[in-house]
Formats: structure tokens, C-alpha cells, sequence
């Protein structure tokens, strides 16, 4: 069994549109029966619209009813936090106010927008946006101590219009080399996120996993933790191309990915 790693519901992230139940149910359908929740914690996020920002003790005193609501499937108690660089102590103090199981780190901004919904982003040059983002990925990586995983270091790619838009390694190694002795020295898991895979599928890229270069480069600089995460916010992506996923990686020569509870990674054979 593999974990899903990073999930959203729509109790606690404002951009999910299922709830913990519907999760679950999907879940036990694709014959997973562990998962992490993460919900989105982004403070002074620009998309003022939403509310990034929620309760942390409402989500400590709903989790446990969650999941004895739902007990064929182990819920993991998580979230993801958005960072900024004014928000690295802040972020650091929030990860201890409740008892996660896993803290996920990620960036969503680009030079202060919005990646998702940006139309600068996609005018800056393919290799120096890249460069930019795998940058900041670095610097929060080596800014914060709170947290377990760096989720989806190829976000920036995932909107894009670019026909062969897959982030490699070539495109910046000085800035993935920074990143990556980061996450080693730190002893922190890089993400595998699946939803970044299906949205290169869909655009019919030429190359939809994530680049060789990039974990063997990771793996060559002694990192062994590797997560997976669907980074599900409606019940059909649960578990999303998980099973190309795995085979993408064992034909990589790697056997296992990991999962964390109370912090601590516990290895998952693929």
C-alpha cells in the first residue's frame, strides 16, 4: 500500500471542493487506505477573494472526529504551508500549535503573484522563470525548520502554455543543486505530485514525469525520502496516476517512497 500524501477538503482550503467523507470514499475505491490531509494555510496570500488563512485549533478539534467518522481509511493530520520570505519565522511557530503528522512546504507565488491565475508569469522566459521558482524553493528550504516535506517543486510548470513545459533539471542545475542540499542536509522529503503529471498529460506534453536528472540528482546527494501526493481537492483526484507514477520510479531503481506520522517517515515498498 502507498500513501496519499497531500489532499484537500473543503472544511479547511478554500479552493477544495470535497469533503473529508467524499475523500475517504474515493480513497477506499482506488484502494488506498492511508492519506494525508494538508490543508492550505497561505497568510497574506494576493488572491484576496479566498480565505487562505483558517482556524489551526477548529482543525485540531475536528480531525479526530474525522477520523473515527471514517475508520477504513488512516487519516494523516496535516498541512501545507504557502510561503513568503517575510513568513519563514512565522511559518516555523504556527507548524508547532497542533500536533501534525506532516507539514508540507510549498511555493505558489511568483515575484508576488499568483501562479495559478498570473499572466506575468507565463512572460517571463521559460528558464529564468524557472530558475526563479526552484530559487525560492531553495530559500524556503533553507529558511524554515518546521516542516517534513516540499510539495510539487514543479508547480511553476503546471499552468503553462509551453509545449514541452516538464521542469528539468538542465533548465537551472545550479538553483536544483542549491534546493536539493537543502532538502539532503536537512533531511527533508522531496514530493513526487501526480496532479503535476496529469496536467502535463493533458496538455499532451511530450514528457509528463518528472525529470530522471532531477531525483538522481537528489539521490546522488544522499537524499532517501521521497513522497507521493495526488494533491486531491475533488474526489476523482485521489490517487491520480499513482500507478504510472510507481512504475516511472521503480524503473528508476527505486523500491520505496515514505510516508510521515508525528514527523517521523515510515517506508512504504512500491
Amino acid at each position: 500500500m502507498v500513501t496519499d500524501g497531500h489532499n484537500h477538503t473543503k472544511h479547511f482550503s478554500p479552493d477544495a471542493a470535497q469533503s473529508v467523507e467524499e475523500l475517504c470514499t474515493s480513497a477506499e475505491q482506488c484502494g488506498i487506505r492511508r492519506l494525508a490531509v494538508t490543508e492550505h494555510y497561505d497568510a497574506d496570500f494576493p488572491d484576496s477573494s479566498l480565505n487562505w488563512v483558517f482556524d489551526i485549533e477548529e482543525y485540531k478539534t475536528a480531525f479526530p472526529n474525522w477520523q473515527s467518522a471514517n475508520p477504513a481509511v488512516e487519516l494523516l493530520m496535516g498541512v501545507e504551508f504557502g510561503y513568503q520570505a517575510h513568513l519563514a519565522s512565522k511559518i516555523d511557530g504556527l507548524a508547532l500549535q497542533a500536533p501534525f503528522d506532516v507539514v508540507l512546504l510549498s511555493n505558489h507565488l511568483i515575484r508576488g503573484e499568483d501562479i495559478y491565475v498570473s499572466k506575468l508569469c507565463y512572460e517571463i522566459p521559460r528558464k529564468e522563470r524557472f530558475a526563479e521558482y526552484v530559487a525560492t524553493l531553495a530559500e524556503m528550504t533553507e529558511r524554515c525548520s518546521n516542516f517534513d516535506v516540499v510539495a510539487h517543486y514543479d508547480y511553476i510548470n503546471r499552468y503553462g502554455t509551453d509545449d514541452d513545459s516538464r521542469v528539468s533539471y538542465d533548465d537551472c542545475p545550479a538553483e536544483f543543486d542549491r534546493f536539493l542540499e537543502a532538502l539532503v542536509s536537512k533531511e527533508k522529503a522531496l514530493e513526487i505530485n501526480t496532479k503535476s503529471i496529469q496536467k502535463l498529460a493533458q496538455k499532451n506534453a511530450c514528457d509528463i514525469m518528472p525529470d530522471p536528472k532531477i531525483i538522481q540528482r537528489y539521490i546522488d546527494m544522499g537524499g532517501r525520502l521521497i513522497t507521493l501526493g495526488s494533491d486531491s481537492h475533488t474526489p476523482d483526484g485521489i490517487g491520480i496516476c499513482f500507478e504510472e507514477t510507481i512504475e516511472y520510479l521503480k524503473s528508476l531503481g527505486i523500491t520505496e517512497t515514505v510516508y510521515y506520522k508525528g514527523h517521523k517517515p515510515y517506508p512504504e515498498t512500491l
